[in-house]
C-alpha cells in the first residue's frame, strides 16, 4: 500500500463499497497501522493474513481484523492482507433509506427530482415492493 497516510486512506475509501475481495502486500513495519486503517474506514471485516506466501515459513492468520491485530506484537516478514469484500452495496442502502420514509417524505423525494406524480407512484410501489394501486389509493385519501 501507500506510504503517504493520506493516499493509504483515500484508496481505502475508493475500494470501500466494492463487493469483491481485496488484496493488499505490506512490509511488516507497516502491517499494524495498515489493519488499523482498514478496520476504521472499511469496518472490522474478515481477512486472511498470509505471512512469507510460498515460501517454507507460509503462515495464515485467518479472523476478523480485531481478531487478527491482537495476534501482532512484533511482525517479521512480508505479509499479503485478503480482506472480504463489502457485503452492501450503495442500491441496497439507498433502499433501506427510502423504505424508513414515510409516504409522504418518499413522496417528496421523486418530487423534488422532478418526477410526474403518476411516476412517483409506480417508484414508490417499486421501491416498497408493493401494489402501485395501494399507494394510488393511499395519495388519493389524502
Amino acid at each position: 500500500m501507500s506510504v503517504n497516510k493520506k493516499e493509504k486512506q483515500e484508496k481505502l475509501e475508493e475500494v470501500k463499497k466494492l463487493r469483491q475481495t481485496l488484496i493488499f502486500y505490506e512490509a511488516p513495519h507497516k502491517l499494524i497501522n495498515t489493519l488499523e486503517n482498514i478496520k476504521e474506514i472499511l469496518g472490522d471485516r474478515n481477512i486472511v493474513l498470509a505471512k512469507e506466501l510460498t515460501k517454507i515459513h507460509e503462515k495464515y492468520i485467518r479472523g476478523k481484523i480485531s481478531d487478527v491485530l491482537q495476534k501482532q506484537e512484533n511482525p517479521k516478514g512480508e505479509f499479503v492482507i485478503i480482506v472480504e469484500g463489502s457485503n452492501k452495496n450503495e442500491k441496497d442502502e439507498k433502499q433501506k433509506i427510502l423504505n424508513n420514509l414515510s409516504l409522504e417524505d418518499h413522496f417528496e423525494y421523486y418530487k423534488k427530482k422532478n418526477y410526474e406524480k403518476k411516476e412517483i407512484i409506480k417508484k414508490i410501489a417499486k421501491d416498497r415492493n408493493t401494489n402501485k394501486n395501494e399507494i394510488y389509493q393511499y395519495f388519493l385519501n389524502k
